[in-house]
């Protein structure tokens, strides 16, 4: 999922954000639900657990070891010299192509939310929607003799699995540094009603400036919408399944949204707002200040 900067238009026109955080619902709910049909196979999360890895002197978990394989040839592509773009790894090699002259839409900053994600991703959200996946191999491992901790979780598809975890990674980590084209729009747009509530920093205050709790109401029930939709099984004559079983747990999406994604947005523009005035000289502070909404 791409964000073109090169096209005309205000890349900081909260309509065309908005266009941006809805696409990405879809990325990330089609993601989760290609996810889902695997087990948990908590294996991969470990570091160390794979001898073949270790025989490469290669310290990090499977999928840490996938993020920086996949990771470096995106960086080889330039994808991370995107305004929009957050890797996972660190030390990637330096552009194939050369820089696209993109313009100078964010303010320098140092935010990078991308730890937290996966932390909550791998512990909370993939046990969560693997479940029934993980439920099923445990009733097909008994049925061939296996029982005990065998048979639970581990269905062996380490590189399907990890595949689609670097893909949902990418989404939310995009979908959550979005908030700082949210911050930097409204910051732009109302310099004054921020500069004293950075200057002696007060998140709370900030974190009203730029919360409206009735596009998070709807946000949601769009979501939901979504994910019913998605997550439903099509008949051979294109019309939805009527036995209401769903290739997903459709609240737990909407969770994922309602207690991680949007409260780690909000944090991530606020921290950008904390960092906004950062170099600019009191003369330059003040100038701001006298622009008008």
């Amino acid at each position: 999922m791409q964000s073109n900067y090169m096209l005309t238009g205000d890349p900081l026109s909260l309509d065309r954000i908005r266009s941006v955080l809805t696409r990405l619902e879809d990325t990330i709910i089609f993601g989760l639900i290609e996810r889902a049909q695997f087990a948990h196979n908590p294996k991969i999360y470990h570091k160390g657990a794979f001898e073949e890895l270790n025989k490469l002197d290669i310290k990090g978990s499977w999928l840490e070891w996938f993020l920086s394989e996949t990771e470096a040839f995106h960086a080889k592509a330039r994808r991370y010299t995107s305004p929009d773009e957050y890797p996972f790894t660190s030390n990637l090699p330096e552009p194939v192509l050369k820089p696209v002259d993109f313009p100078q839409i964010l303010y320098p900053n140092s935010i990078n939310a991308n730890r937290s994600i996966v932390s909550f991703y791998t512990r909370q959200i993939v046990p969560r929607i693997t479940k029934r996946s993980t439920i099923q191999l445990a009733a097909f491992k008994r049925a061939k003799g296996i029982i005990g901790d065998e048979e639970y979780e581990d269905d062996g598809n380490y590189g399907s699995a990890a595949t689609l975890d670097v893909e949902v990674l990418q989404a939310i980590s995009k979908r959550v540094h979005y908030g700082k084209f949210v911050s930097e729009s409204k910051f732009v747009s109302d310099p004054a009603a921020f500069i004293p509530h950075i200057q002696n920093p007060n998140r709370p205050a900030l974190e009203g400036l730029i919360t409206k709790p009735e596009v998070e109401r709807k946000l949601l029930q769009r979501l939901r919408k979504k994910a019913t939709i998605y997550a439903q099984d099509v008949a051979a004559d294109g019309s939805p399944n009527q036995d209401e079983t769903y290739k997903i747990d459709v609240d737990g999406v909407v969770e994922l949204y309602e207690h991680y994604i949007i409260p780690l947005t909000k944090e991530v523009e606020v921290d950008y707002l904390l960092q906004r005035l950062d170099g600019l000289t009191p003369e330059q502070i003040e100038e701001l200040s006298k622009r008008k909404p």
